[in-house]
């Protein structure tokens, strides 16, 4: 019997809205915060190529650094390492928000109430840079109280689709694997991890974000295939009190 919903958060819970104005003041603070005399373009590239190869690194090993590691041995290595670690967390924050705006679905939180309503336990499990940006949003928008675990990869190092990360949530909310549906929008990641793990369900909501910035190809199959957050009222009813 399926009472535990966990949910990813990136392009699941929230979606990205482009703002060139936001991401340019994002860029600009960036450089201004490290100190950098490079021209931007230059500065941009040499650090996107920085990005890209330690995104290459994690998803072979399934492992993610924290915040200070991820800037002070992969992104900006040859910065001084006191000065690229106090501003850790700042510069994970910018480098997102050159993306643009991250905000929730329209309907999350009245569907995380609704669930809470029926009976249902819920969580998070993400791949995320950042330690703080997701606990800030929830706090935020109101949604803190609707999530018993929160788990982070950037905190606790293992990354989806490591089953490990999906064991590690099912103790921590306590709750067997065949208890616990997972909500996410990666095709093959979030339903290869749920599956190696034994959840009893796995959904994917069709964000078509997901699959211009990682193309692959679809080869594993949810359970259930929704449009909106919302439509998750419809796969689990009440829970019997």
């Amino acid at each position: 019997m399926i009472d535990t919903v966990i949910f990813d958060v990136g392009n699941t819970l929230r979606v990205v809205v482009k703002d060139k104005e936001f991401s340019a003041a994002a860029e600009s603070e960036l450089m201004r915060l490290v100190g950098t005399a490079e021209g931007r373009e230059a500065f941009f590239a040499r650090l996107e190529a920085n990005w890209q190869r330690y995104r290459k690194e994690c998803k072979h090993t399934m492992l993610d650094a924290s915040e200070m590691e991820l800037w002070s041995q992969h992104l900006l290595p040859d910065y001084p390492t006191e000065m690229i670690c106090g501003a850790a967390g700042r510069l994970t924050r910018l480098w997102r928000d050159r993306d643009g705006r991250r905000v929730a679905r329209p309907d999350v939180k009245d569907t995380l109430t609704e669930l809470a309503r029926r009976g249902y336990t819920q969580g998070i499990i993400a791949n995320t840079i950042t330690e703080t940006e997701i606990p800030d949003w929830m706090v935020t928008d109101g949604v803190a109280r609707f999530f018993k675990t929160v788990v982070l990869s950037s905190k606790v190092r293992v990354r989806k689709p490591d089953p490990a990360i999906y064991l590690l949530t099912c103790r921590a909310i306590g709750k067997p694997p065949e208890n616990c549906a997972y909500v996410g929008d990666n095709p093959i990641r979030d339903v290869e991890g749920t599956r190696a793990a034994g959840y009893g369900m796995m959904i994917r909501i069709d964000e078509p974000d997901t699959l211009v910035n990682e193309p692959q190809e679809i080869t594993l199959h949810p359970d259930h295939t929704i449009q909106n957050i919302s439509d998750l009222l419809k796969i689990f009813p009440p829970l019997a009190k």
